[in-house]
């Protein structure tokens, strides 16, 4: 069944905002994306009224999930402070006050973001993948270490959480839409092995993610939570590049059990890596460890080796920070063009020696889960 941006505006109607006022008549909505029953908009206040909204966005979200044909609906509250500072405006006699008046009272001993962190039903730890900066393999890395821990005996899931670039779809192969439980969770596909689960197996691959935080924030959230994930040893999450909204989402959300980094033997690499580890700290999220990706060029030819990034960096930086250097991974051809064909390097040559290093890298993760993690 078709969706259309009439019955959305139809159903939004009725959602009241904390004045009273209906949500199409509010003047906050931004503009409606409907594509192939998954819907996409955002409500946009100032920042003072944020706490009062955001059970109108749930109830929008309830509201909008429940058209028959919708699959997806992604309702962001995006919160801006308005310049100047001004006062809220007064009660008027015998009205209903004013959104930023409905102000919930401070936790007790000023409680951090942090105590907003639950486990996600059914897995046991959850670990990010991340990297200070783009264009140094954190996708395939990603990818290819949730199979080396697949191949350890565990049940692993990759969510690939790079909302802006999704990677995942091209490397698994996956063309298929995720299906809908009678709850409306969506069940995660199954390649490999794997639970996987992408935001780009919900729009095109050509499409645009021109999102802002907060849309960034809850499409994250709700990949967490209203996914079916049955039971899983270890779900991977393939990160944005950076350090910001997407990360402090995850750290936010669920209790971390760790993050891998990615770098390259570059020193502009290793300097955003520094800063990705140091945030991870601040979030009080274990760092596992670092991988140095591309570590040197293997010739497929004549097997000469190349340190054309440089070479030994990213363990040099491990050992200056006191945090475990994970492994190396080469350039290597083989690792690539596994990667573009859909058949990552782990599952078409699991007897090769560069699945043998993402196994290994592997390992040394699985050693820092011990007491998390079910025994496989």
């Amino acid at each position: 069944m078709s969706v259309t941006q009439q019955q959305v505006l139809d159903c939004l109607a009725k959602v009241m905002s904390p004045r009273g006022t209906a949500l199409t008549n509010a003047n906050v909505l931004s503009a409606i994306t409907v594509t192939d029953g998954k819907v996409f908009f955002s409500i946009n206040v100032d920042a003072a009224e944020a706490r009062a909204w955001e059970s109108v966005r749930a109830q929008a979200e309830n509201a909008v999930r429940a058209i028959p044909g919708v699959s997806v609906a992604m309702i962001a509250l995006t919160a801006e402070r308005k310049a100047g500072g001004a006062a809220p405006a007064p009660r008027p006699a015998g009205g209903v006050p004013p959104a930023s008046a409905h102000r919930h009272p401070h936790p007790p001993g000023g409680q951090s973001p942090m105590a907003r962190q639950a486990e996600i039903p059914g897995i046991s730890a959850v670990i990010a993948v991340a990297s200070g900066k783009g264009g140094v393999g954190k996708s395939t890395t990603a990818l290819n270490l949730a199979l080396g821990l697949r191949d350890l005996g565990l049940r692993v899931g990759l969510l690939d959480a790079d909302i802006y670039g999704p990677s995942v779809p091209r490397l698994t192969g996956i063309r298929e839409k995720p299906q809908l439980n009678d709850d409306k969770k969506m069940f995660p596909l199954q390649r490999f092995g794997l639970s996987i689960m992408s935001i780009g197996f919900l729009v095109e691959e050509d499409t645009a993610m021109i999102w802002r935080g907060p849309m960034v924030m809850s499409a994250i959230t709700q990949m967490l939570r209203d996914v079916a994930w049955g039971t899983l040893d270890v779900l991977v999450v393939d990160m944005p590049p950076g350090t910001g909204d997407a990360q402090l989402t995850l750290a936010q959300n669920v209790p971390l059990k760790g993050a891998v980094i990615i770098s390259t033997p570059q020193d502009l690499s290793l300097i955003d890596a520094r800063r990705g580890l140091a945030m991870f700290k601040k979030v009080n999220v274990p760092v596992l460890g670092i991988v140095e990706n591309m570590s040197y060029f293997q010739c497929p030819h004549c097997g000469t080796r190349s340190d054309i990034f440089g070479h030994g960096g990213a363990r040099h930086e491990a050992e200056k920070l006191g945090v475990p250097f994970l492994g190396e991974i080469p350039l290597h051809i083989a690792i690539r063009t596994a990667s573009d064909s859909g058949n990552p390097v782990v599952e078409s040559e699991p007897d090769g020696p560069h699945a043998a290093i993402y196994r290994a890298i592997g390992g040394k993760i699985r050693e820092q889960l011990q007491g998390v993690i079910a025994a496989a």
